[in-house]
């Protein structure tokens, strides 16, 4: 058990320094100069005053240097500046993450708990008919794109029946709709998933020897299956983080949250390194520990994957 947790944690290290380095060397090889997009247009400034901006800011030296002094940094707790603003990036992001962990935490226990239930509500009406017609709600829900269910949401809540705000960071109420929006795919993924999850284990033969024995049949499906069924649903629950830290850039565009989606897509268009840099990695490490996370649940749930190093249980 603690050296596959060790093993977990040891990748979860791995994946944050691929992140950083990853990003490190798609913003080095963007085309466009951060030192002419920091000035603008029609900033008036002279090549010289240009070649002095950059050397401010390092970009003058070798790449590799450039990657070893920001690793460097970054090893030892500090992530820079934002080469726009000038205010440590630590302390920006501190600003926009609780904005951003509000709804996307909102959003996946919306997703789990509404997709949960849809899968078991399908495997336990005894209506043909009902059930395919639950079991095509994922696949639409899938479809349909967050930015066109957000402007829907906010059409019909917000400026039809006026009934949450249709912008802004303030109270509940403004967290009602984005969480909405992001939960949707969420619960279409976790309820496609978990179907098809319960249908595969009521067909096993331990379900047969609990029905045998005059188990209820909702207990059949909530207390044997599900318990099973729901280990390939906690690995997609895992994945959605990432999903939902990607998502959350439209949806705080669509309802003008000031979050972590915002302060990527600003960063980026300006080129801001050390601000892309850290919120990247801001991301592999949500990303990294909710992994570690669900891998903790498996444990509890099938010790055998903690004594096999993480082998499915169908392989024992």
């Amino acid at each position: 058990m603690g050296r596959y947790l060790l093993w977990r944690a040891g990748q979860a290290v791995f994946v944050l320094w691929a992140a950083y380095t990853l990003s490190f060397a798609i913003l080095f090889a963007l085309p466009s100069d951060p030192a002419e997009v920091m000035a603008g247009p029609n900033s008036g400034l002279t090549p010289d005053q240009l070649a002095d901006m950059r050397a401010d800011l390092g970009l003058d030296r070798p790449v590799i240097d450039q990657y070893l002094g920001r690793l460097g940094h970054v090893l030892r707790g500090d992530l820079g500046q934002s080469v726009q603003s000038r205010e440590q990036v630590s302390h920006l992001i501190g600003q926009a993450w609780p904005q951003t962990a509000q709804i996307t935490g909102a959003g996946l226990a919306l997703g789990l708990t509404a997709g949960t239930g849809l899968a078991l509500t399908a495997s336990l009406v005894r209506s043909r008919r009902l059930q395919q017609a639950l079991l095509t709600v994922p696949p639409l829900g899938i479809a349909l794109p967050s930015f066109w269910v957000g402007l829907l949401l906010l059409q019909q809540f917000s400026f039809h029946w006026h009934l949450f705000p249709a912008f802004g960071n303030d109270g509940f109420a403004a967290l009602v709709l984005p969480s909405l929006t992001l939960a949707l795919p969420a619960t279409a993924l976790i309820a496609q998933l978990l179907s098809r999850s319960l249908q595969s284990e009521l067909r096993r033969s331990y379900i047969d020897t609990a029905r045998a024995k005059g188990v209820r049949r909702s207990a059949v499906h909530v207390r044997h299956a599900l318990r099973n069924a729901v280990l390939p649903a906690l690995t997609m629950a895992g994945l959605l983080v990432g999903g939902m830290l990607s998502g959350s850039v439209v949806v705080e565009t669509v309802f003008s949250r000031d979050g972590v989606g915002r302060l990527i897509a600003t960063a980026v268009s300006r080129q801001d390194l050390p601000l892309v840099q850290g919120l990247v990695l801001l991301g592999a490490a949500v990303f990294a520990t909710v992994n570690l996370l669900v891998d903790l649940l498996y444990t509890v749930l099938d010790p055998r994957i903690g004594r096999t190093g993480g082998a499915s249980p169908e392989a024992n």
